[in-house]
């Protein structure tokens, strides 16, 4: 599977674009997955920067999604939406068939396409739509097969629910949605929709098609101030042949002519737009290329790459980011990218890393000023909901230091300042002088507004990320300081916040009455639940708080909160505790991974309503099972983070080919963002022990590899301007490495347990040789 773009890019160049059906040969060359019969009836997304679409796999366009309420699929151009979705519609004499019940769903990193068989009006129809990356429109190409003998005659209609209307938020800018309306424009073949209110503009239609002579017969009811319009066109084929026909999307936030000229190239550079996107997305699979002996393992890695693409969005007045994840959070987070940018940066994805950094800094300097705040969560219309979570600003400080090594990008060092004000505006929030911060993190438990243990592990990385810019900007004295601070943090992580008792560090710190009403409240969820186990275990725990005696805060473990394998994810716990807080971990996950709490531990996971409603209650979430990854391998234990990376797999293209459900297996958002720092961190900056330095032109490497991984490489890793490329192959106790860079830096390879490596012809005793040419072979014994 090396490459697999690579022959593509060979085979366009010798297409001849004149043939319209040469689109369809391009996209079927193309890596796919196919989704399952039984989840033909769930959503699918298929993006670009600047427009996506979301719909059922069968082609149909369903009210869907809970943040706005049945709003959330269709064509979104954001900050507005142009549809609520389409469908075609094929009459072939006195027959009649709606495009809505595909028997196929297959997904490609670019687009994605359904199969509709048509025995009735003797056709094949296939319905590719993509995005062009960088453009204000979508195309949905047609393939119709002529499946008869004979000539076949028939009209095809597409059927647009036009419903122009303003994305979360806007109400807050007085934004008013309007009634739509809409004209015929005979010149360019194309019908025009505006909103009343705004200069809100969808524009539909494509080459030949025409107003149809009779309604369409299709049509699904809508909320919202919108309308149906159809565009139909007569075609002809001759028996068994095949004709191309594209429909194009487009649409602007600020002008009719805009839109207008959007469909017109759009309309004009169908198949060259398509071969960009290839290319596009050909370098994303290149970069950081992972290969293993398990392809499926390779193809997860690989398509969460591809998913973090779908989920770039850019917004040309407000910026361009990551989003959260897709159909309810296409807007922008600063704890959800925290996590996120880190796998970005690890994969390869550094243009994208960047700009989120940049959009995020801009959005919380919005919201907060500049006291160091970073924002939890912003519309893209520039409006930010959430100031901050207590988590997110010491997470994102870590993750920019992240970025400053793997980019070596000097101008991320104007954020210093916004650095040193984020450590004081943690410190601030230290209400009772303890030395903690008080307040939610991650897990918001009701009725607790005290210390949370994945805000004190994440301060302690913040510390050491302070340290660290301080020392590159030459203030020794302040980065001292800071490391002193991590220290001391370190010790009363773990001696104030770990429960023997329980082989755990604690969910939260808080009084003992505080916690005997937080137990008494979950005993109550857990029984209404039916969960008879977890009724009996808080019953213990109960008996356990109101018979110790405690004076002031103390740490209690109550709900088991994921959050409580935070200090090894950092790094900060001993490794004695370490050990055990993750042997007591494996009694809450199931085959996909680790519960969000404790109560939701069973055999089977309740499931709320497909993608209608979504409830926690045992859920098993992708970012505890990455953090759980991170943390067995930073602490010597590889096969154990495989394990978990595993069971990741096991929710990989589950419901949606080619992507991860946020909450395994299959609901929640159908694409989330820090999908791809539970895979891409453990198994670049963990297995393959990438420490980049890339402002220093230096890179570390310290390689702890599972055990079945015999043979690996990971090609083309971007470290600054520096590309290296690492392989493994392991026989008994000898691994043969052979480590190549496109630049001459200075590379520091550690192989902890090593007796001895010969590398180049030299035999050296013990784990570290330093190497700076471009070409190395190492043989570690071990």
């Amino acid at each position: 599977m090396k490459y697999i773009f690579l022959f593509i890019s060979i085979f366009l160049i010798s297409c001849q674009a004149d043939n319209p059906s040469d689109f369809f040969t391009q996209v079927n060359q193309l890596e796919n997955i196919k989704g399952k019969k039984e989840y033909i009836e769930s959503p699918f997304l298929s993006a670009g920067r600047r427009l996506y679409v979301v719909g059922y796999q069968n082609g149909s366009f369903p009210d869907l999604g809970w943040h706005v309420k049945g709003e959330m699929g269709g064509v979104w151009l954001h900050p507005i939406k142009l549809l609520d979705g389409y469908h075609a519609e094929i009459k072939n004499n006195n027959i009649q068939e709606c495009l809505t019940h595909a028997n196929q769903f297959i997904n490609y990193p670019i687009g994605s396409k359904q199969v509709f068989n048509l025995k009735e009006s003797g056709l094949n129809v296939s319905q590719f739509h993509f995005v062009p990356e960088n453009e204000n429109g979508l195309i949905i190409a047609y393939q119709f097969e002529n499946t008869q003998a004979k000539e076949n005659q028939f009209t095809f209609s597409v059927n647009a629910s036009i419903d122009l209307r303003p994305v979360w938020l806007a109400d807050s800018l007085n934004i008013e949605d309007g009634k739509d309306e809409g004209e015929w424009k005979n010149r360019g073949s194309v019908y025009l929709a505006k909103d009343q209110n705004n200069n809100w503009f969808s524009v539909i239609g494509g080459k030949g098609f025409q107003l149809p002579e009779l309604e369409n017969s299709c049509k699904v009811k809508r909320k919202g101030k919108g309308f149906d319009q159809a565009l139909s066109k007569s075609l002809t084929l001759e028996g068994g042949e095949k004709q191309t026909v594209f429909f194009i999307v487009s649409g602007s936030d600020k002008s009719e002519k805009a839109a207008l000229q959007t469909h017109k190239y759009l309309s004009k550079n169908a198949r060259q737009l398509l071969e960009d996107k290839i290319a596009s997305y050909q370098k994303i699979e290149q970069s950081n290329n992972l290969i293993t002996r398990d392809e499926r393992f390779n193809q997860m890695y690989r398509w969460l790459k591809y998913n973090s693409e779908w989920l770039m969005q850019e917004v040309p007045e407000i910026g361009t980011g990551l989003t959260a994840g897709s159909p309810d959070y296409p807007w922008w987070f600063g704890t959800d990218n925290s996590y996120a940018v880190q796998g970005l940066l690890a994969s390869g994805m550094h243009e994208q890393a960047l700009e989120t950094i940049d959009l995020i800094v801009k959005l919380s300097k919005k919201a907060n000023g500049k006291n160091g705040r970073i924002m939890h969560e912003a519309s893209t219309n520039g409006v930010v909901f959430n100031p901050g979570n207590l988590n997110t600003t010491p997470k994102f400080v870590s993750m920019l230091w992240k970025a400053f090594s793997w980019t070596g990008d000097k101008t991320l060092l104007k954020h210093y300042d916004l650095v040193k004000n984020s450590v004081e505006w943690m410190e601030s929030q230290d209400q009772d002088g303890n030395g903690y911060p008080d307040g939610a993190g991650m897990m918001e438990i009701h009725g607790l507004d005290s210390e949370m243990i994945d805000v004190v592990a994440y301060q302690y990385e913040m510390y050491l990320a302070a340290a660290n810019f301080a020392k590159v900007q030459n203030e020794n004295v302040l980065a001292d300081e800071y490391r002193l601070k991590a220290e001391n943090l370190k010790k009363k992580i773990n001696t104030d916040w770990w429960v023997n008792e329980s082989n755990s560090f604690a969910d939260f710190r808080s009084t003992q009455l505080q916690a005997v009403k937080l137990t008494e409240d979950a005993i109550i969820r857990a029984d209404s639940i039916n969960k008879p186990w977890s009724v009996a275990e808080l019953k213990s725990t109960l008996t356990s708080i109101n018979t110790t005696d405690t004076a002031g805060t103390s740490p209690f473990v109550v709900h088991h909160n994921w959050i409580v394998n935070t200090p090894m994810e950092v790094g900060v716990a001993e490794d004695e505790k370490a050990q055990k807080a993750l042997h007591t971990a494996k009694n809450y996950r199931n085959q996909f991974g680790m519960f969000v709490t404790g109560i939701d531990r069973d055999e089977q996971q309740e499931k709320a309503s497909k993608w209608k409603s979504f409830s926690y209650v045992g859920a098993v979430m992708t970012l505890p099972t990455g953090v759980q990854a991170i943390a067995e391998a930073k602490y010597g234990n590889p096969d154990k983070a495989l394990e978990y990376l595993k069971m990741l797999q096991n929710s990989f293209s589950y419901a949606l080919p080619g992507s991860m459900y946020e909450v395994s297996p299959d609901f929640g958002m159908m694409t989330q963002a820090w999908n791809i720092y539970a895979v891409a961190v453990p198994v670049v900056e963990e297995f393959f022990g990438i420490q980049p330095k890339a402002w220093k032109n230096e890179v570390v490497i310290k390689p702890n590899f599972p055990t079945e991984w015999k043979d690996v490489s990971l090609e083309r890793i971007k470290i600054g301007d520096n590309l290296v490329d690492i392989s493994a192959k392991r026989i008994d106790n000898v691994i043969k490495f052979r480590i190549s860079q496109l630049h001459n830096w200075k590379i520091i390879f550690d192989f902890k347990g090593a007796k001895h490596i010969i590398y180049d012809g030299n035999k050296i005793k013990g784990s570290k040789v330093e190497l700076y040419d471009r070409l190395h072979n190492l043989q570690v014994e071990f």
